[in-house]
């Protein structure tokens, strides 16, 4: 057995490179993985890639099996798809979701890895770590049926949202953003669309994903009173001005963070981060969801195309990484 893999490092703000690494023999309760695709989430990914983590959230952003530490050098990434090739019985030769960076084998424990339902496709599957945010999230807001619900910024958490609710029956549902391209996106998602002039307000709940001061004032216009804004953006180290002012108070608006990291508190007392990422497994049985999958690239492309991705020239939600059959 091929004891080396290949990992993609940022070796410094805005260049990474790929690099041979050894790998030990698996053992007790562990797995060798060998991948097969893996997923860019453009937000996050390209923020690491940039170098704007800032210093007082880099423990808070560390993943899951990172290696090094922001901002750089730093192997960093979250959405594994492989096939187990060494470990227990029951998960040699099944497909597996693991939240493990870009690379072409690693050794993880064996409860580490999900297993990917038969009816998802192991190129769909690389969506699972963000379609599992999007099931915080509503468990965070906890939409109601018949609700009047916009989802103000179209990027991969953003759609992964409108996604989910445009399962809920009796909902209005606006996928907004300042993309007219994001149309053709939340068609396919069964959400309607709207430039941010044009959405409908008298919103009961606004999910924001925009990451932009703009998103954010224009959710908070969409409410209706009482209403709420579910805060998804990640802002790195930037500062954002809040419109507190003007009616906010007096309309009893509300702002409330989301974030993957913990268990909804409204979940957390019946449900383990293993029910909520196999949760999100299942929902990618549906294949609308391919339509977050908007680019892909060869492994040993990275370094030419994370720089690409971060610069805006490569338009993309999740951008797939396809690993070659000798990886």
């Amino acid at each position: 057995m091929n004891r080396t893999a290949n990992a993609f490092w940022l070796s410094s703000p805005g260049e990474g490179e790929i690099r041979e690494v050894t790998l030990v023999a698996p053992a007790e309760g562990e797995v060798l993985v060998r991948a097969l695709y893996s997923g860019v989430s453009r937000g996050t990914e390209t923020l690491v890639f940039r170098g704007g983590v800032p210093e007082s959230q880099r423990e808070v952003m560390r993943a899951p099996f990172q290696e090094g530490d922001f901002p750089a050098p730093v192997k960093y990434g979250y959405l594994s798809v492989g096939e187990v090739e060494e470990g227990p019985a029951d998960l040699v030769g099944r497909t597996v979701f693991c939240l493990y960076p870009h690379q072409t084998r690693y050794v993880v424990p064996a409860a580490a890895v999900t297993v990917v339902p038969d009816g998802v496709p192991a190129s769909r599957a690389i969506l699972a770590g963000t379609v599992e945010t999007a099931v915080n999230a509503l468990w965070d807001a906890a939409p109601l049926v018949g609700d009047r619900i916009a989802v103000v910024g179209g990027g991969m958490i953003g759609c992964s949202v409108a996604a989910l609710l445009a399962r809920f029956p009796g909902v209005r549902l606006q996928l907004v953003d300042a993309d007219p391209d994001r149309a053709r996106t939340a068609e396919a998602l069964g959400a309607d669309f709207a430039l941010p002039g044009d959405a409908l307000g008298d919103c009961d709940l606004v999910v924001h994903a925009s990451a932009t001061e703009q998103g954010l004032a224009r959710a908070l216009e969409l409410l209706r009173p009482e209403g709420t804004v579910l805060e998804l953006s990640w802002y790195g180290d930037r500062q954002v001005a809040l419109p507190l002012g003007e009616a906010f108070h007096s309309r009893r608006l509300v702002v409330r963070s989301s974030q993957v990291g913990t268990v909804s508190p409204a979940r957390a007392g019946s449900r383990s981060y293993a029910d909520r990422l196999a949760l999100a497994l299942e929902l990618l049985a549906d294949p609308a969801l391919d339509a977050l999958i908007t680019g892909e690239s060869a492994f040993e492309e990275l370094p030419e195309v994370l720089p690409r991705l971060a610069a805006g020239e490569i338009p993309a939600l999740c951008h797939r990484v396809r690993y070659g059959a000798s990886a």
